[in-house]
């Protein structure tokens, strides 16, 4: 079994591009803080997360730098020859579902905010308050 669940907050803007056949793509980094921590040992763990089609679309319109998301998505390793020659190795989450999480308040909200937002069956809003969704 291939299941990833994080709970995090996004680090910089998601990017979106869209493939040569015009399927759209984003990707962002998601920090993740550790439960415990130990003297010296990093405070989070950062996890690189591409989300694919309208998913990418709603992620890169209603989701910036800061705001916090819950995602489950699958762990994929992939190589690529870097313009150097050398060849280079990545893994990365790739999205399944995901949930907005936190409050608005917590980073800039969209002008027309999200309750506009016909996002079909595929996704859900959580309640804008500050529990946790679990």
């Amino acid at each position: 079994m291939n299941k990833v669940i994080l709970v995090g907050r996004i680090v910089r803007d998601p990017e979106l591009r869209s493939t040569n056949t015009g399927k759209s793509v984003a990707t962002f980094s998601l920090a993740v803080d550790r439960r415990f921590k130990q003297e010296g040992q990093p405070e989070a763990d950062f996890f690189n997360i591409v989300a694919w089609g309208r998913q990418a679309e709603v992620i890169c319109q209603y989701l910036g730098k800061g705001r916090q998301i819950a995602l489950t998505g699958r762990l994929q390793s992939r190589s690529y020859d870097a313009q150097d020659g050398s060849k280079r190795y990545v893994t990365e989450v790739v999205l399944e579902e995901f949930d907005f999480i936190g409050s608005k308040n917590d980073s800039p909200a969209p002008a027309d905010g999200l309750n506009s937002l016909d996002l079909g069956d595929d996704f859900s809003l959580m309640a804008d308050d500050d529990e946790p969704p679990f």
